[in-house]
């Protein structure tokens, strides 16, 4: 059974920079693609980035394109969320998430860590 650990998060100002990690456990994660999500207080939760564990194909959000990097090392079975520039709007809980792309479910997340940005 796949289990995910964030850390990394914090408060920061605004402009500043932070790397989320995901840690990956339990499971040959060649089938999956990992996902970042994030939840701001009273709002729904939003899809991030992700990233193909097989072939490190990325997407992300337009709302973090060009200041945000996902990565994986495989290795170490860690995703990594590169957060550059960041803006108060940023804040929120980040998660992330094993999505099992042949069956299209999620067959894991993370328990969420909080990031904080102030202007």
């Amino acid at each position: 059974q796949v289990q995910l650990v964030e850390s990394g998060g914090g408060l920061v100002q605004a402009g500043a920079s932070l790397r989320l990690s995901c840690a990956a456990s339990g499971g040959s994660f060649n089938r999956y693609v990992m996902e970042w999500f994030r939840q701001a207080p009273g709002k729904e939760r939003e899809f991030v980035a992700r990233i193909s564990w097989s072939d490190a194909s990325t997407y992300y959000a337009d709302s973090v394109k060009g200041r945000f990097t996902i990565s994986r090392d495989t290795a170490k079975n860690t995703v990594y969320l590169q957060m550059n520039i960041l803006k108060p709007e940023d804040t929120a809980v980040y998660y992330c998430a094993a999505w099992r792309s042949s069956v299209s479910t999620y067959d894991a997340w993370g328990q969420g860590t909080q990031v904080t940005v102030s202007s």
